[in-house]
């Protein structure tokens, strides 16, 4: 069987993947969960940061898992050296409702292209059932000299 190992660090493991400073993923308790040789999961909570006012999980939260969780995985596939990647469009569809405990996002590749990536993101909660389905596609694009 082929070696389908798509980081850039055929070693990545979790100790290298560290959420820092003020940012979305620190606020809302985004964790770390697993990598695989193809895929990224990464956890968040469903709590008061995380949920709409009728006590679901809002639908912006579940998108900025995703977003984290896939944008993280463009850059670990790239040369850091070489390239940085952004956002481009993100989608999500809402299946299911979580009111409590942790959700967990896996991004697993559609397309690693030299000028984007996208990525399939699918939610569950702690039951494994599935909350959301999401697409993101992140533009790659040359390091500035000056970064």
């Amino acid at each position: 069987m082929a070696n389908n190992n798509i980081w850039f660090n055929k070693n990545l493991s979790l100790t290298d993947l560290v959420i820092t400073g003020n940012t979305m993923g620190t606020h809302l308790s985004m964790q770390w969960v697993e990598v695989g040789n193809d895929y990224l999961k990464m956890s968040m909570p469903v709590d008061d940061r995380t949920k709409q006012p009728y006590g679901l999980l809002h639908g912006g939260a579940s998108c900025a898992l995703a977003e984290t969780v896939g944008s993280v995985a463009s850059y670990y596939v790239l040369d850091p050296s070489k390239y940085i990647c952004v956002g481009l469009e993100i989608n999500a569809n809402h299946i299911r409702s979580a009111k409590q405990g942790i959700v967990t996002a896996t991004a697993t590749r559609l397309h690693l292209g030299s000028t984007t990536h996208v990525w399939d993101i699918k939610i569950h909660d702690e039951n494994e059932k599935l909350i959301c389905v999401s697409r993101l596609t992140v533009a790659i694009l040359k390091k500035p000299s000056n970064m």
